[in-house]
């Protein structure tokens, strides 16, 4: 799997030869390894891909997100598992023991409220509200503390009246950043031979990515983090790239320092080991730097 992050912005034909994407546009061709890419990021409705490269991408195991005319992801692609796929492992997932699932949401609820005391903590903000919701958590969150941390979390980390459901540029960017984080959880599912779709507390027939909903949680708050540092009245080009730029950000995980993407490798290899019952225990430990990220790109065509 590749380590570039490469977006798509302008009218353009991508195509297929010779182990290179190659990418025509009105300034030149640029060719780029196959090898190199993790993620393509189609930002336009301006581009022209073929199913050659499309096929040849899909077996490198790198994720290709499309977005609309409004510039708002709307789909991705997701492979036959022509290399990963088994029956013991998708046996495997649909018998995961229930207590285990159980267990892992748990965790997966108590560290992503830790991580949003962390953001309110270094804007400087109260976290005593969110701990008080914390202390509360029961075995598969059944009292939904989840939920309520989120009502008081975002608040105070934007504004008084701030509301997930209100149209604003911040939900827009906040929205960009999940789609971003979903998709990079859903690949290392993919690649670990298991479905999207069957999940541990997200259960939704509408949703395809019910693990990957269920897994990513914990890393919300990054992209909260993120958004919270920066100022903009419209969801811009330059917030887009700084948003797929979080992907290298660096972080503390389980304390080692690695990149946001390795650090999400980690945790979904972890969280199927824990519920393939290849492990007893499960660690969900993120620590933020104290420098909210500049939005430079590994790639913009």
């Amino acid at each position: 799997m590749g380590w570039r992050s490469v977006i798509i912005t302008q009218h353009a034909k991508l195509s297929y030869a010779s182990r290179m994407m190659t990418v025509q546009t009105r300034d030149g061709i640029s060719q780029i390894p196959l090898e190199d890419i993790s993620l393509l990021l189609i930002n336009t409705t301006q581009a022209v891909i073929t199913t050659a490269l499309i096929s040849q991408l899909t077996k490198n195991e790198v994720k290709v997100i499309f977005s609309d005319e409004m510039h708002e992801p709307v789909c991705e692609t997701v492979g036959y598992y022509p290399n990963t796929r088994d029956v013991d492992s998708i046996e495997q997932q649909m018998t995961w023991p229930v207590s285990r699932q159980a267990n892992l949401w748990t965790k997966i609820v108590f560290a992503k409220i830790k991580n949003q005391m962390q953001v309110l903590a270094l804007y400087g903000n109260e976290v005593n509200e969110l701990n008080h919701e914390l202390e509360k958590i029961e075995i598969n969150d059944l009292s939904n503390r989840e939920a309520t941390a989120a009502r008081k979390y975002f608040p105070l980390l934007f504004e008084k009246n701030f509301t997930r459901r209100k149209k604003s540029p911040v939900n827009a960017a906040l929205n960009y950043g999940y789609s971003i984080l979903l998709s990079t959880v859903n690949q290392e599912i993919v690649s670990s031979g298991y479905l999207t779709y069957i999940g541990i507390h997200h259960h939704s027939e509408e949703n395809s990515f019910n693990l990957g909903s269920d897994l990513m949680e914990p890393f919300r708050p990054i992209i909260d983090y993120w958004v919270a540092g920066q100022k903009f009245n419209e969801l811009t080009p330059d917030v887009k790239y700084g948003l797929v730029e979080m992907l290298s950000l660096e972080i503390k995980f389980n304390d080692k320092k690695m990149l946001l993407k390795n650090a999400i490798s980690v945790h979904v290899r972890n969280c199927l080991n824990f519920l393939n019952e290849d492990s007893d225990q499960v660690k969900i430990e993120v620590e933020f730097t104290n420098e909210v990220p500049s939005h430079a790109i590994n790639d913009n065509v």
